[in-house]
């Protein structure tokens, strides 16, 4: 990446002595302010970040009560195909992927030069981490124009749900490529599947302004108060979710890491830069 611009390096400051939450808690609680003002706000959104709308459920900004209604709108029906195929894994975001590749002895790549454990990835779990000491992982980034529902990679079962608290860094390109270990430093919840293709797991980092995080099965589960790994067992549930379900979604935008086990294959596109969309094929699986 090339030299931080004087703005940057000012930010990059900034981000370490800013209250995190606190910003977090006054962007939850301006996303939901309804009234005239919530219309005006969506139209300089679209604008300033190039929102496509005619992907769009509803593309009337005057359709929605808030921001964040807009922000976690649905798509129109069929307009994301999933990838077909019993053997393969569909796309769970609309975004750009940060990296791709194989975990290796338990570390992942966050960006050139720079990486994290898999152990910190997931709170600490060792039983769960080692089952992805030499797996893949997939990190996908969404920014503020992506669509920002959550879908599921293949048919699963949810087994188990981790709450890491953290701090909340901006996931932008480039603080991810200056803060170290920054995904295995920030908020995120992290959620473990059994499927066709072994474990799996989606870890969905928090970041500034994210001011919540939403599951199907438990609704808004970041930011709880408190600094305490919250650990959620499912296993006795049969949660069960089917390929190309919502998940989740993110208030506001930040990042997906897919983590899976050695017999996933991502295809070679996917790699760091590639601009993916939900519900396409990026990778598949030996039966």
């Amino acid at each position: 990446m090339a030299e931080l611009t004087r703005k940057q390096k000012f930010l990059k400051l900034l981000f370490v002595v800013l209250p995190h939450h606190a910003i977090s808690r006054v962007v939850y609680f301006i996303t939901r302010l309804r009234g005239p003002q919530v219309a005006l706000m969506i139209e300089w959104f679209v604008k300033k970040y190039g929102v496509n709308m005619d992907d769009a459920e509803e593309n009337e900004v005057g359709y929605y009560p808030t921001f964040n209604a807009f922000f976690t709108r649905p798509l129109k029906a069929g307009i994301r195909p999933i990838a077909p195929g019993a053997n393969t894994l569909a796309c769970p975001c609309d975004g750009t992927v940060s990296q791709a590749g194989l975990v290796r002895g338990g570390a992942i790549m966050q960006a050139k030069g720079r990486g994290y454990s898999a152990l910190e990835l997931l709170g600490g779990d060792k039983t769960m981490a080692a089952e992805f000491a030499d797996g893949c992982f997939a990190t996908i980034y969404l920014a503020p124009h992506d669509y920002h529902r959550l879908h599921m990679p293949l048919d699963a079962n949810m087994i188990k749900m981790i709450h890491v608290p953290g701090r909340l860094f901006s996931v932008a390109e480039w603080t991810v490529a200056e803060i170290p270990r920054l995904f295995a430093r920030n908020e995120r919840l992290a959620c473990y599947f059994e499927t066709a293709a072994g474990p799996m797991v989606m870890v969905l980092v928090g970041a500034i302004n994210v001011s919540a995080i939403e599951t199907v099965w438990s609704g808004v589960v970041v930011p709880p108060r408190g600094k305490k790994i919250s650990d959620y067992d499912y296993s006795h549930t049969r949660k069960e979710i089917a390929k190309g379900d919502e998940m989740g979604r993110f208030n506001m935008g930040s990042t997906v890491i897919l983590l899976t086990g050695r017999n996933v294959e991502w295809l070679p596109h996917i790699s760091a830069g590639q601009p993916v969309k939900m519900g396409q094929l990026i990778g598949h699986f030996s039966g």
